[in-house]
């Protein structure tokens, strides 16, 4: 069984599009602490605003409008990202995204961890290399771009580096002491096991729901040591109460004696749950 590690995270995700529709503006950009939506900027309203009740705390006056300011300047770059990528894919119409995703883990034995990536239409274009502090590209389209943003006289990705080690950090101690209530409450997993026929084999699933915070880890266990992978992504879902909710699946061949059972570890838990479907006759 996996050890269960908590922590904080910020992230933000920037996305724009080369025409609008599909419901989305030309531009958004949102910021999560913990998995939680805290703060929103759009082309549609041209407005950095806060989306978590908690971040009314911030105490400085001036600090929505230079996230606005911050936000435009985003949106700008990002138009001229969209642009680029169309280019460099040879593409001169139809509908496109291109996405910023970046931001900073603080675990609770205090070590740091961050990522900065672009990717455009479901492809990776590029990541940053946080030890070395610059830009490696995924595509072929993109090697000149990452040789122009790690050149001596651009060095985007130191900049983004440091960034990710101090002030993405310093900002997430921040607006965890603004979401402190919020973000540091405990609710314990509810678990449900249950099972249906595949084939000659069993679909086993774990059900675990009403959690908070967010990390969780799951996994199912034969005989109570041998971990049974699954095929499926592990996708953590909110509820609307604020609480949130994962299933596990995995499919097995029954075999006499075995027992399966589903593994929950939770910071909410002074011990990890397990809950056994059965034992094979």
């Amino acid at each position: 069984m996996c050890l269960f590690v908590s922590g904080h995270s910020l992230q933000y995700y920037h996305t724009g599009v080369s025409v609008q529709g599909h419901g989305l503006p030309l531009y958004t950009s949102v910021g999560y602490v913990d998995g939680i939506q805290i703060t929103r900027y759009g082309s549609d309203t041209g407005r950095f605003v806060p989306v978590a009740p908690w971040m009314q705390k911030v105490e400085d006056p001036d600090y929505w409008e230079e996230e606005t300011q911050n936000g435009k300047r985003a949106e700008t770059v990002n138009k001229h990202n969209v642009r680029i990528s169309m280019y460099r894919f040879n593409q001169t119409e139809g509908f496109h995204v291109f996405q910023e995703m970046y931001g900073c883990e603080l675990s609770d034995d205090g070590s740091t961890r961050g990522y900065w990536q672009y990717g455009y239409d479901r492809m990776d274009l590029m990541a940053l290399d946080t030890e070395r502090g610059v830009y490696y590209p995924l595509t072929e389209q993109f090697k000149l771009s990452a040789l122009r943003w790690n050149s001596p006289e651009v060095r985007t990705g130191e900049r983004a580096k440091d960034y990710l080690e101090t002030d993405c950090i310093n900002w997430l101690k921040k607006y965890l002491e603004y979401g402190k209530e919020e973000l540091e409450r405990r609710v314990r997993p509810e678990v449900k096991v249950s099972s249906r026929p595949s084939g000659s084999a069993m679909k086993l699933h774990c059900q675990v729901y009403g959690f908070h915070p967010r990390d969780v880890d799951v996994n199912w266990m034969k005989n109570g040591m041998d971990y049974i992978p699954s095929d499926e992504a592990k996708q953590v879902l909110p509820n609307s109460d604020g609480t949130y909710q994962l299933r596990v699946s995995v499919e097995v061949t029954p075999e006499k004696g075995a027992s399966y059972s589903c593994h929950v570890d939770h910071s909410s838990l002074d011990e990890p749950l397990s809950v056994t479907w059965g034992k094979c006759h």
